[in-house]
């Protein structure tokens, strides 16, 4: 079936589509539309949940949205949920993803609890009042510097435990199989599969 994914990035896209790959992926550029959510959640779920809404409203269709981000105990849980935000504070300029994580490797010096984890609430929304949530999390470790080209975000200085690769270093397909997102899509595809099963949901 169509389901209308609540991004306009293109990484993101691609990554859901290959792990819910019996469904077609839409965003809403694809679809001509003109959609922006500003995420003030303080938590995951508050912000994955009125994305989903939003867009649901303006189409009426089966959406996903998610939020994710990496935190880190030793700086006490930040970047978080605003880690896409992160160092935008104040109505700074909007970082990139390689400024973001050069400010988190800046803000790790010298710190020898290097221990993160990522976290990816996902939600499909059918109804206005009918969505399934899955949260999810991917465990390992801050590095030193980037290594890697894959990925995005903060993938290049996530370090994998007992692998001594970044998330950066591996294959989409490994990636999405260990990952936080890929984790919480294939919790949604499940849920997916068994409604269009006993017939609550149409393919």
């Amino acid at each position: 079936m169509d389901i209308l994914l609540a991004t306009g990035n293109l990484h993101k896209k691609r990554e859901i589509s290959q792990i819910l790959d019996a469904h077609r992926i839409l965003t809403p550029g694809d679809l001509g539309l003109d959609f922006a959510y500003e995420e003030t959640g303080t938590t995951y779920l508050a912000n994955a949940i009125g994305k989903g809404m939003a867009l649901h409203r303006q189409t009426r269709k089966a959406v996903i949205a998610d939020d994710s981000g990496i935190s880190v105990p030793a700086l006490g849980g930040e970047p978080g949920v605003y880690s896409a935000r992160y160092g935008s504070e104040g109505g700074k300029r909007r970082l990139d993803d390689v400024e973001r994580y050069e400010l988190l490797l800046k803000n790790m010096r010298g710190v020898a609890d290097r221990r993160a984890f990522y976290v990816c609430c996902m939600v499909l929304v059918l109804e206005e009042y009918r969505f399934f949530v899955a949260q999810e999390t991917l465990h390992g470790e801050i590095g030193t510097e980037p290594i890697g080209s894959g990925g995005f975000g903060y993938d290049p200085i996530f370090v994998l435990p007992g692998r001594g690769a970044t998330v950066a270093q591996i294959p989409a397909e490994e990636k999405n199989r260990i990952s936080h997102r890929g984790r919480a899509g294939r919790r949604i595809a499940e849920t997916l599969r068994a409604l269009v099963e006993s017939g609550e949901l149409r393919d």
